[in-house]
């Protein structure tokens, strides 16, 4: 009796192991499909062709932000790279040397950047347009040269609170700094929307169930599960 019984849980766990082995290859594979492949080609510069592109400032029909960086969008939100993750934003690759692509404010609000933020900076959002009388938060990061050495402008130095700012206004350029030197990251933009925490602060954008699907915030699918379905702005339901 007690050798069927582990006979049945070991069946249990290498089934319960295949289903997880399954759902993982299923997002990283099928998902996620070959866009890091794609990531690799456009920044290598082997061959760009074919490879869409959106400009800065543009916005889509009764969409209420603008895009805030010009490039190819290599990955998306709720891509998965790996198991366990689940990418919380958008990166939009320029193709450059860092320092070269503007980066730009896709709504007016207040801008802050931490003291300790070498490439990042974030948006606060008053009056979410999508929801309203919440709160929400833009998250920008890999604003920076592989050396630390930040792209963010100077009007927005480390320490800045809460700087007001207008849908446009130049915030910096795209680098490539990853945190670690010999690991960096092609030169591209990280853009997320990041939940309110209900005390007026933003959650932890490291976690993607504290950040929003920018789909409707910008008119276009951003979405992994949807997003090659029709690249720019969609003309129905999303």
């Amino acid at each position: 009796m007690r050798k069927k019984s582990i006979l049945i849980i070991l069946i249990l766990l290498i089934l319960t192991g295949s289903i997880f082995a399954g759902y993982w290859a299923y997002r990283i594979l099928v998902i996620s499909g070959g866009r890091t492949a794609r990531v690799i080609q456009f920044i290598r510069e082997i061959d760009r062709t074919g490879f869409p592109i959106i400009d800065s400032g543009g916005s889509c029909v009764n969409s209420p932000f603008i895009f805030p960086t010009r490039g190819y969008i290599g990955f998306f939100w709720d891509d998965s790279f790996r198991p366990f993750h689940r990418h919380q934003g958008v990166d939009v690759f320029g193709g450059t040397d860092p320092g070269v692509v503007p980066v730009f404010a896709a709504s007016d609000g207040f801008l802050t950047r931490q003291p300790d933020w070498k490439s990042s900076v974030i948006i606060r959002i008053p009056d979410d347009p999508i929801h309203p009388g919440q709160q929400v938060w833009l998250y920008y990061t890999h604003l920076a040269y592989l050396d630390g050495k930040s792209t963010i402008i100077d009007s927005f130095p480390p320490g800045s609170s809460e700087v007001p700012v207008k849908a446009g206004d130049l915030v910096g350029y795209q680098g490539n700094y990853s945190g670690d030197p010999l690991n960096p990251t092609g030169v591209h933009l990280h853009f997320s929307i990041v939940k309110d925490n209900g005390n007026g602060d933003y959650l932890n954008e490291l976690k993607i169930k504290n950040t929003i699907d920018p789909t409707v915030y910008f008119g276009m699918r951003l979405n992994a599960a949807k997003a090659d379905e029709e690249f720019g702005c969609y003309s129905e339901t999303p």
